[in-house]
């Protein structure tokens, strides 16, 4: 019997260098997404934060007018509360001086809460939005993804739908610009003077991309959607195009040599004035970003950071199992950068997923804090690689100043935290990083570093022997049982050494029992 579908209506609205972009959807209760309507709405965000530092007046002002006018559109399709909305902005407002004065004016004059997002979250987005395609194409090839924005490239290295590398460049198309402008040559040079940029801030990029496979490359952005448009004419977004790298190049030489009110004259359909400015400097990036991976073939997407968005919506987060699968890839990698004992790390964040999952009543906390829990697990004892002596605290700055695919810089500093703190000192309030959380990071950390404490305990032998436990209260004690080993005495020294934080945390002492025989 099947199952009638019902449809919720939500936006997102993408706050960009350039412009500001709201999609409308319906989601399923079967997670599929229908776009209703798309508006876009120029704006000059990203050549004051790149040029002067901060937001104009005047551009704060347009983007208030724009969003008033936005939520008029929001009405008409009874998108009333929050959780039918999400607003993020990205390295325009992220980098500006003035970051905090613009979203506070934002709100006062909306109610709308603008989600400032870094590097990692965009990541993190950028694949939701384009992991379906990714899954159609070929398996044998390491699948470059790059978006070349206002203010940053994004990169994307996926190879058998496991990502490989993840990263972001300050190489953005208005960056280029305000570097040609420093320059102030003339427009004959200009083109040598960006390709020295792209090269200087991507030049280890082959070093990152595993070049033992076939490479793809796959493009994203409104700038090489133009360049498919002029190259193949139509194409389908949703099956996407594909253009020569030769012919991208010629586009390319065509626009740098144009003055930008050319540009905006010869495509008035398909491109604003705004982004005649970020349109030859961004197409050259892809160019040379090709050139370097030796790639002739691009593909182009039609996806976009909405289409993540409303992916992340209507998977009710982007917490799922495969996509926790995908930040542990980098996390390994981390990890053997750092020589950790790889055996021992696995076993102890299987251990703490699964005393996570049967310790809900207790911690009560959502699913993206087991990732971080997970997380934390493989990588509490890298610092060693810096010095055995306080090496906890190694690991703490170690993780904290790491680039993981798709954990942005707070969720990094609660990772960093809770596996600084699986041993010796609780946490206190005059740490550092600790005392900057609000009290609901800091009542997870606190949970989460206690439960990391029972899992490295349960291996303090570190022969893997404990792979399957059950967890029943009992009175004011857990009690941890297992039918894999007969001799638990170093296990059961271990946690009554470092037990007291669970119990600080939880209020129950920890009892581990053997039941591989009968218990006397």
């Amino acid at each position: 019997m099947q199952t009638d579908i019902t449809y919720r209506p939500v936006a997102v609205i993408d706050i960009g260098t350039s412009s500001i972009r709201m999609a409308i959807a319906e989601i399923g209760s079967d997670s599929s997404i229908r776009i209703l309507d798309r508006l876009t709405q120029a704006v000059n965000l990203g050549k004051d934060t790149f040029t002067r530092g901060s937001i104009r007046h005047e551009t704060i002002e347009d983007c208030v007018q724009v969003l008033l006018s936005y939520q008029q559109v929001l009405l008409e399709y009874e998108i009333t509360t929050p959780e039918q909305l999400h607003v993020i902005a990205t390295s325009a407002v992220r980098e500006a001086t003035n970051q905090l004065a613009f979203l506070d004016r934002i709100y006062i004059a909306t109610e709308l809460q603008v989600d400032a997002m870094d590097e990692a979250e965009i990541n993190r987005i950028t694949y939701l939005g384009i992991r379906r395609e990714l899954t159609q194409m070929s398996t044998d090839a390491t699948i470059v993804v790059c978006e070349v924005g206002g203010g940053s490239t994004e990169l994307l290295a996926v190879r058998n739908n496991q990502i490989d590398f993840a990263h972001t460049y300050q190489l953005g198309s208005l960056r280029l610009r305000k570097t040609l402008d420093s320059y102030g040559a003339p427009i004959t040079q200009s083109r040598h003077l960006m390709e020295a940029e792209i090269k200087r801030t991507t030049g280890l990029l082959h070093g990152h991309v595993n070049s033992d496979h076939p490479l793809r490359l796959v493009a994203l952005g409104g700038d090489i959607r133009f360049a498919a448009n002029q190259i193949n004419g139509s194409w389908d977004s949703k099956t996407g195009a594909t253009i020569d790298r030769d012919a991208l190049e010629t586009l390319t030489n065509d626009i740098l040599a144009m003055p930008l009110d050319t540009i905006a004259q010869q495509y008035p359909l398909d491109i604003t004035f705004q982004e005649t400015e970020t349109l030859g400097p961004a197409l050259l990036a892809y160019v040379e970003i090709a050139k370097q991976l030796k790639i002739q073939k691009i593909q182009v997407s039609g996806a976009n950071l909405r289409d993540g968005l409303l992916q992340q919506m209507a998977l009710k987060g982007a917490w799922s199992r495969e996509f926790q699968n995908q930040i542990i890839g980098s996390v390994l990698d981390l990890g053997r950068h750092f020589d950790f004992d790889e055996a021992h790390a696995v076993h102890v964040a299987s251990l703490a997923s699964d005393l996570f999952d049967q310790l809900q009543t207790q911690h009560n906390l959502d699913p993206r804090y087991g990732t971080f829990l997970r997380v934390a697990a493989y990588l509490h004892e890298i610092g060693m690689f810096i010095n055995n002596r306080g090496y906890h605290k190694h690991t703490m700055y170690l993780i904290n100043n790491s680039e993981l695919f798709g954990l942005g810089k707070t969720n990094l500093l609660l990772i960093a935290l809770i596996a600084r703190y699986h041993r010796r000192a609780s946490p206190q309030p005059k740490h550092d990083g600790f005392s900057t959380l609000n009290r609901d990071n800091r009542v997870a950390v606190s949970k989460l570093a206690a439960i990391l404490r029972v899992a490295v305990a349960l291996d303090a032998s570190r022969n893997q022997a404990i792979h399957q436990i059950h967890c029943k209260t009992d009175e004011k004690q857990l009690v941890v049982s297992t039918p894999d080993a007969t001799d638990l005495s170093l296990e059961q020294l271990t946690l009554k050494q470092n037990g007291s934080l669970f119990e600080e945390v939880f209020g129950l002492r920890i009892l581990l029992r053997s039941n591989a025989t009968k218990l006397t």
